[in-house]
Formats: structure tokens, C-alpha cells, sequence
């Protein structure tokens, strides 16, 4: 697949390069500023722009700001956001953008787990979501008073937090050391509780995930 690579680090940007064309994808742009990402997204139409929230001039949301930009813009363009922090303001305006499709919010430091951050971005190419774990629980954090978050129990936060990252009901499974079937009851009891409708087979578990990151499962 095309990718572009936008980091003010040329390091970082050097690091992802190497990672994502010794797997066979090709780098058709790595870029410093947001500016310069909006640029090659509009000359080139990758299939995904890795993209890190702070970059110049202000090194504060920028290419936060330009992620959502390219989102409207370009729909078709999948867009994997990277970052040492979770920007509260826009994370949740990303995640939701596109009904959800072709989006992902990794930490940097799962840059480092190769297996990880190639499955994100294969899976963000593919329509599909990938959302850190740990974004997911900080974007809770805030929702704690909420009655919906109450309603689900720890384990089916647990599930919920795996169907985030895009895992299926075998790969949560095998990460919780339980049965399928098992699996297959949180995610009924979550969509019941979340008041989704448990027939509807696109994009349900996004819309779980959406769900109850937007509303606090209320």
C-alpha cells in the first residue's frame, strides 16, 4: 500500500520508512509539518497517512487538526494518529469521523512492538479501527459518573477495550484466556447494555466502541 509518513522527528520518520517498506508498502511522502502532510496527501492520495499529533510551528494539536482535515477532505484516505499523549479534544472527533472506518490512534511507544503497529496499519488501510488500549481507557477516565459506564462489568470493559483495538472474538479470546463462547456473551451483554442492536453487522463493535467513548454508554 501507499503510505505518507508525517513526524517532526526525522528520526522517527526514518524509523517508520524502513519498518513499513521492508514489509512491502511504499513510502510516497515523509513530511515534518502538517502543512507539508496536507500537501502530499493532496498530491499523492495514499492509502494511509501516519500521522503524529504535535508538530510545527506550535508542536501543540496540528496534526491532529490536519488528520481531521484529511478525514473530510479525503475520505478514502485512512488516517493511523501517533502520539506520546491523548490529545482529549480531538481524539474523540477523529475516532468518530467516517462512522468510524479507517481510523486508528496509536501511543508511540507501540511503534516499538513492529507486529503491532503493522497490523494497525494494514487494518486502518483495510476500513477496519485500531485504537490503542490505553486511549481507550483514558477517553473513559472522564466518564467514570457516568450510568453507562457503570452497567458494563470489568470484564466486558476488558472485551470492549479489545474489540477497540479491532481484535475478533478468537484473538479476545486468546488474549483473556477464555472460551469463544464465552467472548460471544460479553459482546451480546455489551451491545444490549449500550442499547445497539445486536443484528446489525457492520461496523456494530465500532459503533459499540464509538458508542461508549462519545456517550459513556449512556
Amino acid at each position: 500500500m501507499d503510505v505518507v509518513i508525517a513526524d517532526d522527528s526525522v528520526l522517527l520518520r526514518e524509523g517508520l520508512r524502513h519498518i513499513l517498506e521492508r514489509f512491502g508498502h511504499r513510502v510516497v511522502a515523509s513530511v515534518g509539518d502538517a502543512t507539508e502532510l496536507l500537501a502530499a496527501v493532496d498530491a499523492r492520495l495514499p492509502d494511509v497517512a501516519v500521522v503524529d499529533v504535535r508538530m510545527p510551528p506550535g508542536f501543540r494539536d496540528e496534526g491532529l487538526r490536519a488528520a481531521l482535515r484529511i478525514r473530510t477532505e479525503h475520505p478514502k484516505v485512512a488516517v493511523l494518529v501517533l502520539s506520546q499523549y491523548v490529545e482529549r479534544s480531538y481524539a474523540l472527533e477523529l475516532l468518530e469521523s467516517g462512522s468510524g472506518r479507517g481510523v486508528g490512534y496509536l501511543l508511540k511507544n507501540r511503534v516499538g512492538e513492529i507486529e503491532d503497529f503493522l497490523d494497525a496499519v494494514g487494518r486502518v488501510a483495510a476500513g477496519g479501527t485500531a485504537i490503542d488500549p490505553e486511549v481507550v481507557v483514558r477517553l473513559l477516565e472522564d466518564r467514570r459518573d457516568r450510568e453507562g459506564i457503570d452497567r458494563l462489568t470489568p470484564r466486558e470493559r476488558d472485551v470492549l477495550a479489545l474489540m477497540a483495538e479491532g481484535k475478533s472474538n478468537g484473538a479476545i479470546a486468546r488474549v483473556l484466556v477464555v472460551s469463544e463462547a464465552a467472548v460471544l456473551k460479553h459482546v451480546g451483554n455489551i451491545f444490549a447494555k449500550l442499547l445497539l442492536d445486536p443484528s446489525d453487522e457492520e461496523h456494530r463493535r465500532v459503533a459499540a466502541v464509538l458508542r461508549y467513548l462519545r456517550d459513556g454508554g449512556g
